[in-house]
């Protein structure tokens, strides 16, 4: 005992002369630069620890630099004139750097330098000084960040340090983080049942699987009330978390309709008005997604700070594009074969291998990069669940262009004499409707809006010859559940079929669950053999 005190007392009379021998005083303006020299040398791992809590001190942002590169190994001293510095790489010589500023130094040979070493205590210290600084950051946000951090990697030793944090703290939301933080190290802690109790309430406050997980080692602690309270606290966020678990299951089925709408409501136009069973209608989706793929080849080689427009540069070339396809396709060959479906879904069909193989002769057989502008990037909360912004902004697409085309439709000369021919094409021609530039022109439309589509799929999906094979069957599905040639009912089909697929997901597997839905479907067509939303006119019900 008597040794074990004698050694207790030289370590803090050893931390003491270590504060006392850095330069200046710290109360008063401590220089970071002095106190990161207080590394060289062979110190002790007391003065080590005792340095690491001085540069903490001085609340300067530039010493986390040092204090991390000392957590991993990096901080070194010169042998020669004892210059502290960072050093990264391999084999003899090392890349070195200034430990406050992290700037490039030069190069060293590693039998010039010593590392500084250090044990887990001191990491302990280093972590601690590092999550302080960032609290004592003049940034609410940093300050928020690194409150929120402390929750899973709290423990018992940080109490006091979270006590002296919150009482600094004066925003709302980061006391509520810090407060979480230290009911954690709580639950950790030898502290008295009553005080884990209320630290339970707090952390059951929180409610996701982070709060879950803190709570597990109290749900089996010997004292009955702190179990059960715990236990409680538990299945109410288990509860919390199922119901965010299917809004999440809804979102991604929300998101997978769009994608749905956008890949089908081309289709919907030609299949309804023409009767055409298109299947090259997923390479016209292709070629939108490959000229998004050259606008940005285009833009990166000549006009990189052009990128975050690639898209909208993008969008009008590939509905021109697949647009001038699709034209091309009807005039040389689909016009020829009207009333015979079969035989067009024949020669349609051969018209996708031939686009696939000319795809893959000028770009190769390989995935294409398609990057995602900076407003397009990145991911929010919303509750419990993550949403991305690039199918958020897919969603608030697909419905733009749904009601774009809406207008196009019922507002335009050329959607009033394309629903003429959908209703009664015999009267429509004799009424003096030009029946087969019709034809052409809503061939063109369908398959301008598909490469439209492409743009988008573009952002979340491999651009590649096989991109649209992946949608064609699904659009079908969509265009005969909501109604042949209804756009109201090709959105309620695939928002359906979207959410239906992404519920029956977890349950039943992707695979499984698209037979389902393909049952599913089949029964309700032997109901409403024309869909949710029949058309109407005497032609149709004819």
């Amino acid at each position: 005992m008597t040794r074990i005190r004698f050694r207790r007392f030289a370590a803090a009379l050893l931390v003491l002369l270590a504060l006392l021998a850095v330069p200046s005083a710290f109360a008063q303006s401590p220089d970071p630069k002095a106190l990161v020299a207080g590394f060289a040398g062979k110190k002790s791992f007391e003065e080590t620890e005792a340095t690491v809590r001085a540069l903490a001190a001085t609340g300067e942002p530039a010493v986390a630099n040092a204090l991390r590169a000392l957590a991993d190994g990096e901080l070194y001293y010169r042998k020669s004139d004892q210059a502290v510095l960072i050093a990264r790489g391999g084999g003899a010589t090392l890349q070195t750097f200034d430990p406050l500023t992290a700037e490039p130094v030069g190069q060293e040979a590693k039998g010039a330098l010593e590392k500084v070493k250090i044990k887990n205590s001191i990491r302990k210290t280093v972590t601690d000084a590092l999550g302080g600084l960032t609290l004592g950051s003049p940034d609410p946000k940093k300050r928020l960040d690194a409150a929120t951090g402390l929750f899973s990697s709290a423990t018992p030793d940080q109490i006091e340090f979270l006590d002296a944090a919150l009482a600094k703290e004066t925003d709302p939301a980061i006391r509520s983080r810090l407060s979480e933080a230290r009911a954690a190290a709580i639950l950790k802690s030898d502290r008295p049942v009553a005080e884990k109790l209320e630290a339970v309430k707090l952390v059951a406050a929180r409610g996701d699987r982070a709060a879950l997980a803190a709570l597990g080692p109290s749900a089996s602690a010997p004292d009955a009330a702190l179990a059960g309270a715990a236990k409680a606290a538990a299945a109410s966020i288990e509860q919390v978390l199922r119901f965010w678990s299917y809004a999440q299951n809804v979102w991604y089925g929300l998101s997978l309709g769009s994608v749905l709408l956008l890949a089908a409501i081309g289709l919907a136009i030609t299949f309804g008005v023409m009767g055409v069973i298109n299947m090259a209608h997923g390479e016209m989706v292709m070629l939108g997604a490959y000229t998004t793929f050259m606008v940005q080849e285009a833009i990166r080689a000549h006009a990189p700070w052009l990128f975050d427009w690639s898209l909208a540069i993008a969008l009008p070339l590939a509905f021109l594009v697949a647009g001038f396809a699709g034209l091309v396709i009807e005039r040389g060959l689909i016009r020829f074969l009207y009333g015979r479906p079969l035989e067009t879904l024949l020669a349609t069909y051969g018209v996708s291998l031939i686009l696939q193989q000319g795809v893959r002769t000028l770009f190769g057989p390989t995935n294409r990069e398609v990057g995602n502008p900076s407003w397009m990037s990145g991911a929010f909360d919303l509750g419990l669940m993550s949403v991305t912004w690039n199918r958020l902004w897919i969603i608030l697409f697909a419905l733009a262009v749904f009601t774009a085309l809406l207008f196009a439709l019922n507002r335009t000369s050329l959607g009033l004499k394309m629903r003429a021919v959908t209703q009664n094409r015999r009267m429509a021609s004799a009424m003096g409707i030009r029946t087969p530039w019709i034809d052409a022109m809503t061939f063109a439309l369908g398959s301008g809006i598909a490469g439209v589509a492409g743009v988008a799929l573009s952002q979340i999906d491999n651009v590649s010859p096989d991109l649209g094979q992946g949608y064609i069957i699904d659009s079908f599905m969509v265009v005969v559940f909501g109604g042949v040639g209804n756009l109201w009912g090709t959105l309620v089909g695939a928002m359906s079929l979207g959410i239906l697929n992404k519920v029956l997901e977890p349950f039943a597997g992707a695979v499984l669950g698209k037979i389902v839905v393909l049952v599913l479907i089949i029964l309700f067509i032997q109901k409403r053999p024309r869909g949710l939303f029949a058309q109407k006119g005497r032609f149709v019900d004819a």
